[in-house]
């Protein structure tokens, strides 16, 4: 615990500096302004710094996860009625520009913590002892997982890998040598380290910094992201091989708040349950996510949180795919979706008017009331896993394919269906594989990618067509867009256009194409 606690200090020297800062704005001279000389000398100060960076990744979860998630073929925008959210519309759609606000909220927020990043590479000294060790190697993980994001959505993005002066603001796109081989050197030396973190058992719930697993992992997906399947293997092995993870026995009990840190999850950002300050576990992406309950008819003794948007809808097509692997009554399937019928007779609720969908609703990552802090509906106590052990088997599983050892792949991927309840395969195909993963881990903010990889954008030509209207009686009314440029369109879409303000401030950035 002791680990906990200095996190939380470290949080509020964070707060208690920036008050300071703002109260004495009008002094002269202005006591608010750092000296890198003289600053990140001490533990406490090299602490702050790093947990600037684990902040910025928590703010992810908003734009991030809710992003991808409409970027795919999994979901509906959803909401009260079509229009309750143009931007999300416009995402799911394939209707945005260069001027969409999520589009710039989330290369902002990578680049936000490439910077904070960056800050510590360039001002703490690893001779200063193993707290700036740790520092330096978590600062170089989490710049490679900001780099792989951009790399994977955007293309060629700009390649910052120092603090910039001004003259140096114009910065043109990177190379895929320059970007790869940044993400390449930076888990290579943060794992080679011997600084990172590790959990000292399987069932190590302590450990909620980055790992050298979670560094592994990573390192893993650059390989396989660029074809170069033996090392992505290699990496994917390691993690398993070091024992220190695990597939949960119950799969409906990993995103739990009860849960945290399971033996599953390599990497996920921390709410504390502080009741006194249940506002630092402030969610907007969990009322997003949540069922529209305005909808609803729902009994007081419900366990879903009742207070809810219904932005992440589930489709009908993964509703399928789920049938086609488990059959109606799938273990997995009861474990991440209910439909319309299923909400009716298992926890008595109806509908009180239309809602957008296909009679499908999120179960695995359900927004339970148990888990608001202080009974606040804007408070929400699950953390956000970014990883966890089953994504690297079925990585794992498509890197040895890839190179040769199907023997290898088909024990990974049967690891993932003995755990829901599937019989083994005797071997399995690259079509096995994306099943398995569009099932296992919807909704966690894999898919896009793993479709731009494939190739396999066509799967979203349609989104934007029609959008379904859930009627009360169960009845499903599909309703035309309007908008005849819907759709994924290849040659555009593999990757997001860069922010127009972006363009605008920086003339040496190319557009990608199609914007």
């Amino acid at each position: 615990m002791k680990t906990r606690n200095i996190f939380l200090t470290a949080i509020a020297a964070i707060c208690t500096l920036f008050l300071v800062s703002c109260s004495n704005l009008l002094d002269i001279p202005q006591h608010g302004v750092l000296d890198y000389n003289t600053y990140y000398q001490t533990d406490e100060q090299i602490t702050s710094a790093d947990v600037a960076m684990y902040l910025e990744v928590r703010g992810w979860e908003y734009n991030v996860k809710l992003c991808k998630a409409m970027l795919t073929d999994d979901f509906w925008a959803g909401g009260s009625m079509r229009g309750d959210n143009n931007n999300l519309e416009h995402l799911n759609e394939f209707t945005f520009d260069a001027e969409e606000d999520y589009v710039q909220a989330m290369f902002t927020t990578y680049y936000t913590l490439i910077y904070k990043a960056n800050v510590i590479l360039g001002h703490v000294d690893e001779e200063k002892g193993a707290i700036a060790r740790q520092a330096r190697a978590e600062a170089k993980v989490f710049r490679a997982f900001a780099y792989f994001d951009l790399k994977t959505m955007w293309g060629n993005p700009p390649l910052v890998d120092h603090e910039l002066a001004p003259s140096e603001y114009n910065v043109p796109n990177g190379t895929d040598e320059e970007l790869w081989g940044i993400m390449e050197q930076d888990l290579t030396e943060a794992i080679a380290s011997g600084a990172l973190a590790e959990k000292t058992s399987l069932n190590d719930t302590e450990t909620w910094r980055v790992t050298k697993q979670f560094a592994q992992a990573l390192l893993g997906k650059v390989y396989l992201w660029q074809g170069k399947n033996s090392e992505a293997a290699a990496q994917f092995d390691a993690v398993v091989s070091s024992g220190k993870y695990a597939l949960m026995d119950d799969y409906s009990l990993i995103h739990r708040a009860s849960n945290k840190h399971n033996c599953e999850t390599l990497f996920e950002s921390n709410r504390i349950h502080d009741d006194n300050n249940s506002f630092q576990n402030f969610s907007m992406y969990a009322l997003m996510t949540n069922w529209r309950m305005d909808k609803m008819n729902w009994p007081t003794d419900t366990p879903i949180m009742n207070t809810g948007w219904g932005f992440r809808v589930p489709t009908k097509s993964l509703y399928d795919d789920f049938v086609k692997d488990e059959g109606v009554d799938g273990y997995r399937l009861n474990a991440s979706l209910k439909t319309l019928d299923q909400i009716n007779s298992e926890l008595g609720i109806t509908l009180k008017s239309p809602v957008i969908g296909e009679g499908y609703f999120m179960w695995k990552l359900r927004i339970l009331a148990e888990e608001r802090g202080m009974g606040n509906d804007f408070v929400y106590m699950a953390n956000t896993i970014w990883m966890r052990y089953a994504e690297v088997l079925l990585c794992g599983a498509e890197a040895h394919l890839a190179s040769g050892n199907a023997g290898k792949a088909a024990e990974y991927v049967n690891m993932i269906r003995s755990r829901a309840h599937l019989p083994a395969l005797n071997g399995v195909t690259l079509d096995d594989i994306k099943l398995e993963k569009r099932l296992e881990l919807f909704g966690e903010g894999t898919r896009m990618q793993d479709l731009l990889r494939w190739g396999e954008g066509s799967k979203m030509a349609k989104n934007g067509d029609t959008y379904p209207e859930l009627q009360v009686n169960g009845q499903i009314k599909y309703v035309p867009c309007g908008n005849p440029a819907y759709g994924f369109k290849p040659g555009k879409h593999e990757h997001l256009p860069y922010p127009a303000t972006e363009i605008r401030l920086n003339s040496a950035i190319e557009q990608n194409p199609g914007y």
